[in-house]
Formats: C-alpha cells, sequence, structure tokens
C-alpha cells in the first residue's frame, strides 16, 4: 500500500521547514532545490497543508511558508490525511462496501489500517527532523 509521490513529498516538505524553523520563511524554490522537488508540485501540496492548518504563507520580499504550530505537535497522521485523505490498504474500509458485513477478510485489513495509523499517529515531524540523515539509518529497525 505504498503512498502517493503527494504524501511522501508533503513528509519531506514538513520536515525541511522544520529542520529550517526559525529562520526566514522557506520558497518554494529553496525547498524545491533542497529536496529535488518541483516549485510547481510544491505549491500543489502547500495549498493542502494550508488548507488543513499545518503551514501558513507569508508575502512579500521575504515571502514563503513555514509551521503553524511547534514540529513536534504535528504528526505525521494530519500530514499524510491533509494529502492523501486516509491511508488504507483497500478502499472498501471508507467506502461503502455490500459484503462488509460477511466479508471474512475484512477484520484484517482494518486491523492492517489501524496499526499503520497508529504509527504515522505516534511520529511527529519533530522527531523526524531530529533523525540522522538516512544513509545513517542501516542499523534501525521498525517493528509494526
Amino acid at each position: 500500500m505504498p503512498l502517493t509521490t503527494k504524501g511522501r513529498y508533503a513528509a519531506r516538505i514538513m520536515v525541511y521547514l522544520a529542520r529550517n524553523e526559525g529562520s526566514s520563511p522557506a520558497t518554494k524554490h529553496a525547498i524545491g532545490n533542497a529536496e529535488d522537488i518541483s516549485a510547481d508540485y510544491i505549491e500543489q501540496i502547500m495549498i493542502r497543508l494550508k488548507a488543513a492548518r499545518l503551514v501558513r504563507s507569508h508575502r512579500g520580499r521575504n515571502g514563503g511558508f513555514s509551521l503553524t504550530r511547534d514540529p513536534d505537535r504535528i504528526t505525521l497522521a494530519e500530514v499524510l490525511r491533509s494529502v492523501e485523505g486516509p491511508v488504507c490498504p483497500v478502499p472498501c474500509l471508507y467506502d461503502t462496501c455490500e459484503r462488509a458485513p460477511s466479508c471474512p477478510t475484512r477484520p484484517v485489513w482494518k486491523k492492517a489500517a489501524e496499526a499503520v495509523e497508529e504509527v504515522f499517529a505516534d511520529t511527529t515531524i519533530g522527531q523526524l527532523a531530529a533523525e540522522p540523515a538516512a544513509e545513517n539509518m542501516a542499523s534501525l529497525t521498525y517493528q509494526i
């Protein structure tokens, strides 16, 4: 159940903003250069993050984007929901499914969705921003 690029990029953008918190607002071009994401795609993602009140935009010569609150109080789940909607292994958990009452596999899909949601809800942007670079994380393991 891979996330779309919007979800993955939104998480990277939020981590970038958290790591640069306290400096001037970050422009879409600065974020794009640092994260290798096109400025136009960043703009599309920022519209959703702004609607979810996770980022704010600043106008003018020193304009750009910043977080609306402490990165330790923004969860990865909030970020992903704002750009992806519910992250779920199968659409029938959230869509109306006529087989739901008798479906033998639905409980396992629900359990998997809850486990993934729990991991995302327990992970903050602040935690991700504090993590070492990915190449230094080869020795870390995660269990669900």
